[in-house]
């Protein structure tokens, strides 16, 4: 004899694992910020910067970051060069940046909270992203 299954205990089986698939999904989103660490006078590569759209850059200048929050030890700029958007999956280098973070002036170790946009103008129009870090600084 083989089994009938009713169309409502398919339909409710199905909402019930898109809904544990979603639920995990929204715990992992508020993950930890990242932890950097620099010593007095060293400068780190944070991360690239590119606007990209059908691995083509659509952006129209070299982007600005703006720190929001962090230490006066610590500053941070863009070095312009060709990079890979990697997320996308892209094959060739576009024109973007490096975020560069620079520590100056550390006398004792300490720790702060560092958060920074970076604003990009682009062909579609002005755009933004934001990171946080934790930064562990030394002399």
């Amino acid at each position: 004899m083989i089994p009938r299954f009713r169309p409502a205990a398919i339909v409710a089986a199905i909402i019930s694992a898109a809904a544990g698939v979603t639920i995990g999904l929204d715990a992992n989103a508020q993950s930890s910020p990242r932890r950097l660490m620099v010593k007095n006078g060293e400068s780190i590569e944070v991360g690239t910067v590119y606007y990209v759209a059908n691995c083509r850059s659509i952006m129209t200048g070299l982007p600005e970051i703006e720190v929001l929050e962090g230490p006066p030890e610590v500053t941070l700029n863009i070095k312009e060069e060709p990079v890979l958007p990697r997320r996308q999956g892209c094959a060739k280098k576009v024109a973007g940046g490096t975020i560069m973070l620079t520590a100056k002036g550390v006398t004792a170790p300490a720790e702060s909270k560092l958060a920074y946009r970076v604003n990009y103008k682009t062909r579609d129009g002005d755009r933004q992203t934001s990171r946080t870090y934790l930064i562990s600084m030394y002399p």
